[in-house]
């Protein structure tokens, strides 16, 4: 059974810090909505579905010592811890959309007690919580379908379960294949700057027993040049109503390489994850992070000082080079703005 990513614990926030992984396992706990906020912010917690609950649980977390008397008052509050989480990472859509549906739920609930409207928010958290454990097996049942016994895939950055509340999106699809007796093999890109793929989805993937090869970015194109990859499999911050997909820098190369090699090219992600507001990838924010992720790597300097730097933290790959969407309601084919307004 996979580690628990992030849960709620005794009036505290719960999480992996995976900044330290894979050298060291360690919980810590968020005991404010501060705590929460760098968690998102410095990638303690990562991955669109883990934000999206750690933005449930913040909005817990921030409003659970509350001294409201009135339901405005309690209101007002409210849209004051939402709206400060919200500008933890601007790109992952779950986080927005968990932080809505949060309020959504206190509006509905406006004529409760302020203790009992505590109780059903927290409620409201945890339900999130066990709905995206299902969506994580669903989305690995319907793309074990996709996958051969004996096939290779290659993946980019990490969307395993330290991404999720449980099992993750696009390794959902690899855990749920090896379980059912197929022999894959994974490459995992290493992922510059910050190596989720090295120390994250290598390590996820050791664990689960599954034959991984680490290469770093620049590698993919040589691997799959050399017939070794059968498909690719990432997974996905936000996707536009047209299915063009914003995931962690690199996602967008790794895309044409398949094109270019013929390889299928698939996307793994809950419906959460969907931005139908967004008619194409063009509008979908991307972060911009620090420059010393790149010039000083995990505290080690790689670049003379000074240098000017460029560090988006997503790239956009267009619907055109995917060949499929899948999700915990099934599988989305071209033409996407079809496909997955139905599945909405």
């Amino acid at each position: 059974m996979p580690l628990p990513t992030i849960e709620w614990n005794d009036g505290k926030v719960r999480l992996i810090d995976q900044t330290l992984l894979p050298n060291e396992l360690k919980y810590i706990d968020c005991e404010n909505v501060d705590d929460v906020w760098e968690a998102i912010k410095v990638l303690r917690v990562r991955g669109a579905p883990a934000i999206g609950i750690a933005g449930a649980l913040g909005t817990v977390i921030g409003i659970w010592n509350s001294d409201a008397k009135s339901y405005v008052e309690f209101s007002d509050q409210l849209l004051k811890v939402t709206s400060y989480l919200a500008e933890s990472r601007p790109t992952a859509v779950n986080l927005f959309w968990a932080l809505n549906r949060m309020k959504v739920v206190a509006e509905a609930n406006k004529d409760k007690e302020i203790p009992r409207l505590k109780e059903i928010l927290l409620a409201e958290a945890q339900k999130i919580i066990e709905e995206d454990k299902a969506m994580c097996r669903a989305i690995g049942r319907h793309g074990a379908e996709l996958i051969k016994d004996g096939d290779t895939i290659l993946t980019h950055c990490n969307a395993g379960g330290l991404a999720t509340a449980d099992y993750g999106t696009a390794l959902a699809v690899m855990f749920t294949a090896h379980e059912q007796g197929k022999r894959i093999k994974v490459f995992a890109d290493e992922t510059r700057p910050l190596l989720q793929g090295a120390r994250l989805t290598a390590w996820e993937l050791m664990q689960a027993g599954i034959d991984v090869t680490l290469i770093c970015d620049n590698m993919a194109g040589q691997v799959m040049k050399e017939g070794k990859i059968n498909c690719v499999i990432v997974g996905a911050d936000r996707i536009s109503a047209n299915g063009d997909t914003a995931n962690k820098i690199g996602t967008y190369s790794v895309a044409i390489l398949a094109k270019e090699h013929k390889i299928p090219f698939y996307v793994a992600a809950p419906t959460s994850t969907l931005d139908m507001s967004l008619p194409n990838g063009d509008l979908i924010p991307i972060e911009q992070r620090k420059a010393e992720e790149i010039t000083e790597g995990f505290g080690k300097r790689t670049a003379p000082k000074g240098v000017k730097v460029y560090n988006p933290a997503f790239d956009v790959t267009p619907s055109r080079l995917i060949d499929v969407i899948i999700t915990e309601k099934g599988i989305a084919r071209p033409p996407y703005a079809q496909s997955l307004k139905n599945l909405c």
